[in-house]
C-alpha cells in the first residue's frame, strides 16, 4: 500500500552522511520535508559536523555517530537543539531497531549489515543501498526482512531499474536479469595501463558522483560483481540468468528479458535521488527536481561485452554463485580488505582482485549459514587470510 499522505511517515537514515544519504535527505526536503516526514535517527561515522547539521536540518529525534571517540564532539555540536546524541555500536543498532517505517540501509561495507539486519527485524520497510547485507547474508537478510513484514526495496540503480520493470504477474515468463554497467574510467585501458593507478585517479567516475568506496568498486568492477549476487537474492534468480552488458553512457540501468523475446528497461539520467524518490514513495511516483532526458540530444547508446580479463571481479562473482555457500561473504570480505590496503598504497590497483581470489579459494570449504554468526565469521576469516597475504 502507498503510504497515507495525511500521515507522516517515520524514517531512520543509516548512513546520513554519505553520498546516498545526503541525495536522501535532499529528496525528503523536495517531497515535503518535515511537513510529510519524521526522521527518528539518522546514523554516521566520523563526519560529526555534518550529522549534526543534518540532524538539526531535518528536525531529527536523534543522530548516532558509529565512531565512539567522536560523541563528546557530536553531543557539543548538537548542545541546545533537543536532539538526542548517542554513540556506538549499541546506538546505532537502537537506532536501526527503532519505530521507523522506512529504513535507508546505506552504510558502506559490512559495518551496516547488523543495523540493516535490525531494522529488517523489526518490520520496516528496507530501501537497501547497502550490498553486504545480500552479498554476504543473502538467504537469512531476505528472510529476515520476510518474517519482519517489512519490504525490501532495492536503491541501486541497477537493481531499482530491474524493480520497475520486473513485471510482477509475469515472474514465470522472466528470462533473463541484463545490469549494466557504465565501465567506469579504465572501459578503454589496457591491463598495463591499469597496473599503475592510483586511488585518485581510480575514483574519477566518468558519470556518477559516489563516495569513495563505490568509485573504486566501479573503477574495478567489484561493486558489478557484487550486484551479480545481489541480484540473485532480490528477483530470486538463478546464476545463469544474470548478464552484464557494458553502456557506457548510463541512460538505461538495467533490463528485463522475457520469454517472448521482449526486454523491458528503466531509463533516466545518472542520478541516484530518481531511485531513492522511488523507494521512499513506493508504489507511487512523486515529483523529482532531477534532470530529464531529452531524446533529441541523445546522439547514441552504445553497448559492448565485458572483458573479465581486465576485469575479474565479475568472473569471480560467477565463482561465488556457482559455489554458493559464504563465497559472497568471503570474497566480499576480502575485496574490502584488498580496497584499504589500495587505497593505503600498500598494493596495485589489479592485486585487489588476485587477493580477492586467492582468499576464495582458501576458504571454498565454508558451509552454508546457518546463522548471522556463521557470517560474521566466515568474514573474519576472510580478513584475517587477506591481510595475511597483503603482508
Amino acid at each position: 500500500m502507498a503510504p497515507d499522505a495525511r500521515q507522516k511517515r517515520r524514517i531512520t537514515i543509516l548512513g546520513s552522511t554519505g553520498s546516498i544519504g545526503t541525495s536522501t535527505l535532499d529528496v525528503v526536503r523536495q517531497l515535503g520535508g518535515q511537513d510529510r516526514y519524521e526522521v527518528l535517527a539518522l546514523t554516521g561515522n566520523g563526519n560529526v559536523d555534518l550529522l549534526a547539521a543534518q540532524a538539526k536540518d531535518c528536525g531529527a529525534k536523534m543522530a548516532v555517530t558509529a565512531d565512539e571517540s567522536r560523541y563528546s564532539a557530536l553531543k557539543e555540536a548538537l548542545a541546545g537543539s533537543g536532539i538526542e546524541a548517542a554513540a556506538g555500536r549499541a546506538a546505532l543498532l537502537e537506532a536501526a531497531s527503532g519505530a521507523a517505517d522506512w529504513v535507508m540501509a546505506a552504510i558502506v561495507g559490512t559495518a551496516g549489515l547488523a543495523p540493516t539486519l535490525a531494522a529488517a527485524r523489526k518490520g520496516a520497510d528496507i530501501a537497501l543501498a547497502n550490498k553486504e547485507c545480500l552479498v554476504s547474508a543473502g538467504d537469512l537478510f531476505v528472510r529476515a526482512v520476510a518474517e519482519g513484514g517489512g519490504r525490501l526495496i532495492p536503491v541501486d540503480s541497477e537493481h531499482s531499474a530491474i524493480f520497475q520493470a520486473l513485471e510482477d504477474d509475469q515472474r514465470h515468463a522472466l528470462e533473463r536479469i541484463v545490469l549494466t554497467a557504465s565501465g567506469g574510467p579504465f572501459r578503454t585501458w589496457s591491463r598495463a595501463q591499469m597496473a599503475d593507478v592510483t586511488a585518485d585517479i581510480a575514483r574519477a567516475h566518468p558519470n556518477w558522483s559516489m563516495g569513495l568506496k563505490i568509485s573504486i568498486g566501479s573503477a574495478s568492477m567489484f561493486n558489478k560483481a557484487l550486484e551479480m549476487i545481489e541480484a540473485k537474492h532480490l528477483f530470486d534468480v538463478r546464476p545463469e540468468q544474470i548478464e552484464v552488458v557494458v553502456h557506457p553512457q548510463s541512460i538505461i540501468h538495467s533490463m528485463v528479458g522475457y520469454v517472448d523475446g521482449s526486454v523491458l528497461a528503466q531509463l533516466g539520467a545518472p542520478d541516484m535521488r530518481t531511485a531513492i524518490g522511488y523507494a521512499l514513495t513506493y508504489p507511487e511516483r512523486s515529483p523529482l527536481n532531477v534532470d530529464r532526458l531529452d531524446f533529441a540530444k541523445l546522439s547514441r547508446l552504445d553497448f559492448e561485452a565485458p572483458d573479465e580479463e581486465r576485469f575479474p571481479a565479475l568472473r569471480l562473482a560467477r565463482t561465488a554463485l556457482t559455489r554458493g555457500g559464504l563465497q559472497g561473504a568471503v570474497m566480499n570480505a576480502a575485496e574490502e580488505v584488498a580496497f584499504h590496503a589500495f587505497v593505503g598504497g600498500r598494493i596495485g590497483f589489479l592485486a585487489m582482485a588476485d587477493i580477492a581470489e586467492a582468499v576464495m579459494d582458501r576458504l571454498t570449504h565454508l558451509p552454508p549459514a546457518a546463522s548471522m554468526d556463521d557470517v560474521f565469521a566466515a568474514d573474519e576469516e576472510a580478513r584475517r587470510v587477506a591481510a595475511g597475504l597483503i603482508g
